[in-house]
């Protein structure tokens, strides 16, 4: 189960129902212009890129990006600077591209049940973690650091 308990599949199981939603029940709402394109491929963009910076950083820093292992060094530069968990603020910006670029306006209720599944599932317990291995070093760069932005 924790093989298939991550992040990008819940992200690609919200984006299907955004999709279904889109395609099947629109009910006639529409935020479709020219503007919403636009931002949609911003938040995308910019989704992807906070995920990969992030992905750089525990490269470098030679510890896991899976969520359910305990990293082996506190990673505290780079983007981590400004968010303790940006894959997860990345996976969210997808997430509201996807609903903004489908059209899929019933679907925008997804992006905070997404929030708190990402952090129900999978920041709270990484945190647990991280604050039995690091101790001292984790509490203060959860004090300096915001969960999200």
């Amino acid at each position: 189960m924790r093989r298939i308990d991550l992040p990008p599949i819940w992200l690609a199981a919200f984006a299907c129902l955004a999709w279904v939603q889109a395609k099947f029940a629109p009910f006639g709402l529409s935020l479709k212009s020219g503007f919403t394109d636009f931002l949609a491929g911003v938040l995308v963009g910019g989704g992807v890129l906070a995920a990969v910076l992030a992905i750089v950083e525990f490269r470098r820093h030679r510890t896991t990006v899976i969520p359910h292992e305990t990293p082996s060094a506190l990673v505290q530069s780079g983007i981590y600077k400004r968010s303790r968990n940006p894959i997860y603020v990345g996976d969210v910006l997808i997430l509201a591209g996807l609903v903004l670029w489908f059209d899929a306006v019933l679907s925008l209720v997804l992006i905070p049940v997404f929030v708190w599944v990402l952090e129900r599932r999978f920041i709270l317990p990484e945190e647990d973690r991280m604050r039995r291995k690091f101790r001292a070093d984790f509490a203060r760069y959860e004090r300096k650091t915001r969960r999200w932005v």
